[in-house]
């Protein structure tokens, strides 16, 4: 038995909890939450006696699912959070068939950030290897594709070095030339030898996209991607090598220090003084803690300033500023009203092409709850008809799944779509879905203590 296995079916398939995904002090859950998840636990062994089988097996099905996002939605409408909720049948958490109907749609699913602790970060997070990478990103989830990525750290001492993704990304792409993984690059300008790697990363390693952190630094200052020689100098330098994807992290500060670096102040300026560069904004400058509200340009923080500097410079909607969900969404699944305005404004100012789908997994274990809730997601007509905010329809939520993400990777969706159904990672997943065994973990930090631990054993963000 996997040392993950929950053979009594006591975790929930959807996880509403503290864990974070090591840049951020993990924020415990609220009131709401607690009861949310309270009730879905007492929903849960009502509706597996009910269809007489075990919790176990209730809770690895599409009932088990879907009995858990209702139960939130039953726990946020006592609260007043109304302005999102999942839109489910209740009929779904008895009815596998109607379950599966409205949780299990397939889309091309992209994750444009998804995580894979090394060596050093294996006995920190209590996780690694590269097959339990592929079971939780490709078995236990319907990803498709995914962007490995990288968090900042001294070169000493990386939680993924590049070989280490390199080496993943190879055990696909050797089942039968499969490309289901791509890898970033990891650059800071502000430190020694990173413009200089870029050349090896880009034509050894073959990266398509450069990662970087504004607000981080070897010294504990960030920089501005309009700063000359650092922001800019990289940007160049990525023209130049013709990777012309900027994974900039925006939002989700390390603490005060250089906390004016992770604003999303600069991407505007950029994004009109390069329009051939593509911006990909990472958490779409969404700040743990703080509630997302309707576009306030006075705010000056979160979401809300990403949006002010791309309107202020006059970038227009779904050009080359793109809005990417990783942690955002998955922090937002506690409270609805949130994501409701993020995903709401994000569409509405950034442009329906340009919002990307990532889960910031393997911090938070498998994504397939993350897919789950947001097939089901929906914003209230009140906040549609009061902000101009869209319907989320199966058109916009495939598009903000994979079909954006494939514009600046350059990825032909019918290709990929069509080898990735004969592949081996396809075969697997349909033999190991006759048996599923889900072990539904998280594996970031879920406490302030184990987010320090972490931070300081790797050398992280100062």
């Amino acid at each position: 038995m996997s040392r993950f296995a929950d053979p009594d079916g006591t975790r929930l398939p959807i996880k509403l909890d503290s864990t974070s995904n090591g840049e951020f002090a993990p924020v415990p859950l609220d009131a709401v939450n607690r009861h949310a998840n309270r009730l879905a636990q007492s929903w849960a062994s009502e509706n597996a006696r009910r269809l007489g089988v075990s919790r176990r097996a209730f809770m690895v099905s599409a009932c088990g699912a879907a009995s858990t996002l209702l139960a939130f939605n039953a726990a946020n409408a006592a609260a007043g959070r109304t302005g999102g909720f999942f839109e489910l049948d209740q009929v779904a958490a008895l009815d596998a068939d109607a379950a599966r109907a409205q949780l299990g749609g397939r889309e091309f699913v992209f994750d444009v950030q998804g995580h894979f602790v090394g060596a050093h970060g294996l006995g920190i997070v209590g996780l690694g290897g590269s097959e339990q990478f592929i079971q939780d990103i490709f078995l236990d989830s319907d990803t498709d594709m995914m962007v490995l990525s990288f968090i900042p750290a001294r070169r000493a001492r990386e939680w993924l070095t590049i070989r280490e993704a390199d080496e993943t990304r190879r055990i696909i792409e050797k089942m039968e030339g499969s490309r289901r993984l791509l890898i970033h690059g990891r650059v800071n300008p502000n430190q020694d030898g990173d413009l200089d790697g870029m050349d090896e990363l880009a034509e050894r390693w073959g990266v398509s996209a450069w990662k970087c952190y504004t607000q981080w630094g070897p010294d504990g200052r960030g920089f501005f991607l309009n700063d000359a020689d650092t922001g800019l100098a990289m940007i160049e330098k990525a023209r130049a090598l013709g990777v012309k994807n900027i994974c900039v992290h925006k939002g989700l500060p390390f603490g005060p220090r250089s906390y004016q670096h992770s604003l999303a102040s600069d991407i505007g300026v950029v994004a009109k003084l390069y329009p051939d560069v593509n911006f990909l904004v990472y958490h779409s400058g969404f700040i743990s803690g703080q509630a997302e509200g309707p576009y306030d340009a006075g705010r000056g923080e979160g979401i809300d300033e990403l949006i002010r500097s791309v309107e202020a410079n006059g970038v227009a909607r779904n050009a080359n500023v793109y809005a990417e969900l990783g942690s955002t969404w998955r922090f937002s699944m506690r409270d609805p009203d949130t994501a409701a305005h993020i995903i709401g404004k994000l569409v509405k100012h950034i442009g329906e092409k340009n919002v990307l789908y990532g889960s910031d997994c393997i911090w938070y274990g498998s994504p397939q709850d993350q897919i789950q809730a947001f097939r089901g997601f929906q914003i209230s007509d009140e906040l549609q008809d009061k902000y101009g905010y869209p319907k989320m329809t199966p058109e916009l939520r495939a598009r903000i799944f994979g079909l954006n993400a494939a514009r600046p990777y350059g990825i032909d969706v019918d290709e990929i779509l069509k080898r990735a159904h004969h592949d081996p990672i396809a075969r697997r997943r349909a033999q190991y879905r006759e048996a599923p065994a889900p072990h539904f973990l998280t594996f970031g930090p879920r406490t302030r203590r184990e987010f320090l631990a972490a931070r300081e054993a790797l050398g992280g963000p100062v």
